[in-house]
């Protein structure tokens, strides 16, 4: 039977905590999560092509900015947020590695269709199936990293699988680029989706399904700290939907945690989706620049705020667990300034040393976010909860945020032409505000956790 709920305002159990200094992670265990992490760049790159190509898909199809910041953005959020939460909770109950590869699959082979589009109806339907496919692969990494790296490590192992975003991104530009300039932008749709489709192949044959909880141990009830360590946990029946569900939106803590990353990534999302289209069309850069710039800016700027910040999380959130929150907190009031300045440049050289700022900086929230919704549940709740996580986030964020700009964009294109982005960009700076201050008032519930259970 499952474990009853706790009342909303009663203090959060915390259900799985080391009994000891975690040993290191096998070799196994690294070589699972490099292969998750390339998954998760295929991810991100099949995800992102769409913006990295804007300029020759509005010149071949004839979109408007207000029309990719939909396909970008809401269309295809709605599918990729609402769809991941039954394949979540079919995770759960079922083998995660298999789940994971059918996943990639899929929507490897909607990237392929993407390439074939000749008509904006077609590319938003094959934009849905992008997201369907993309909706099965985040959730279930998460919680088999979970259970290949114990407590105490899986800051940095999920800050490195985070890698996956800025690396998807980068080579997206680089490769995406570089194949649309020297052939066209449907042979690079086409050519990275074959690579997916061949990717979930080798998952499903050099992935092992690792034990639900097998590296966490639960705290003896009676005895005091100076006994002996208890034994590992043995996952009892299937946690519930409905029982999860619940469990995520009466936890002020979580329901913070995805409040807050759903504010930053509606910056960090309607920046992703329309950088390159600024760049190329306001600031005079040309693709094959884009395709060595813009492509290393973004692979060695995230990927180094996505360690950092796993390592700042793995170093004082065992002190102090306000620090999953204040850490991306003070990451995005120095990223501002960088922005501003980012925007305001006259030229693209200016404005990719500006935009340095924002790409390391804005990305601290990922990795603190993910680590605490899975250390704060049981293990057979953990993809389900990571789902909605970023249902929540990913709703905010990715469906909200290029969909904003978008229409900002063509709302003031017929009274400034020539910087309709630009002005657009510049009303993002009062999200930072509102990011900032969720992440503030999540310190302050995990500081008041904290001390009603004595964590202090």
């Amino acid at each position: 039977m499952s474990e009853p709920l706790p009342a909303p305002d009663a203090p959060p159990s915390t259900p799985f905590s080391p009994a000891a200094p975690p040993a290191p992670p096998g070799g196994r265990a690294w070589f699972v999560l490099g292969m998750l992490c390339f998954v998760y760049v295929l991810n991100f790159l099949d995800r992102q092509l769409l913006s990295i190509l804007a300029k020759p898909i509005q010149d071949d199809l004839g979109v408007t900015d207000g029309q990719l910041g939909l396909i970008s953005g809401l269309y295809f959020a709605v599918f990729y947020c609402f769809i991941s939460i039954p394949v979540a909770w079919l995770a759960d109950r079922t083998n995660r590695v298999r789940v994971l590869s059918i996943a990639c699959a899929l929507w490897s082979a909607a990237t392929i269709a993407c390439g074939m589009a000749s008509a904006y109806p077609q590319l938003v339907a094959a934009r849905m199936a992008v997201g369907v496919g993309e909706a099965g692969g985040v959730p279930p990494s998460y919680a088999i990293i979970t259970d290949y790296f114990p407590p105490g490590r899986r800051g940095t192992a999920l800050g490195l699988y985070n890698f996956g975003p800025p690396l998807g991104q980068a080579m997206g530009v680089a490769f995406g680029a570089a194949i649309a300039a020297a052939y066209s932008w449907r042979s690079a749709f086409q050519l990275l989706g074959a690579v997916g489709v061949a990717t979930a192949l080798a998952v499903i044959l050099l992935v092992r399904e690792p034990k639900r909880g097998g590296l966490d141990v639960a705290p003896a009830e009676s005895a005091p700290a100076e006994s002996v360590p208890a034994a590992p946990v043995t996952p009892a029946a299937k946690a519930g939907f409905r029982e999860t569900v619940v469990m995520f939106f009466t936890r002020p803590a979580l329901l913070l945690t995805a409040l807050a990353t759903g504010a930053t990534q509606f910056v960090t999302y309607a920046l992703l989706n329309f950088t390159t289209l600024f760049l190329m069309r306001e600031k005079g850069m040309a693709l094959t620049q884009v395709a060595v710039y813009y492509a290393l800016l973004i692979g060695v700027g995230v990927s180094a705020g996505m360690y950092v910040s796993g390592r700042l999380i793995d170093r004082f959130g065992t002190r102090a667990k306000q620090s999953y929150a204040l850490v991306p907190a003070l990451a995005l009031c120095a990223a501002v300034p960088f922005f501003i300045g980012f925007v305001w440049a006259p030229s693209w050289p200016l404005a990719l040393l500006f935009l340095i700022g924002p790409t390391f900086f804005n990305y601290f929230y990922l990795s603190p976010a993910v680590a605490l919704v899975q250390q704060e549940v049981r293990p057979d709740q953990r993809v389900l909860s990571g789902a909605l996580l970023l249902l929540v986030m990913n709703l905010i964020g990715l469906g909200l945020g290029p969909t904003y700009l978008g229409a900002v964009s063509d709302l003031l294109r017929a009274s400034h032409p020539q910087n309709s982005l630009q002005l657009a960009f510049y009303t993002l700076v009062p999200f930072y505000g509102l990011a900032v201050l969720l992440f503030l008032a999540l310190a302050r519930a995990l500081r008041r956790e904290a001390t009603r259970t004595g964590d202090l």
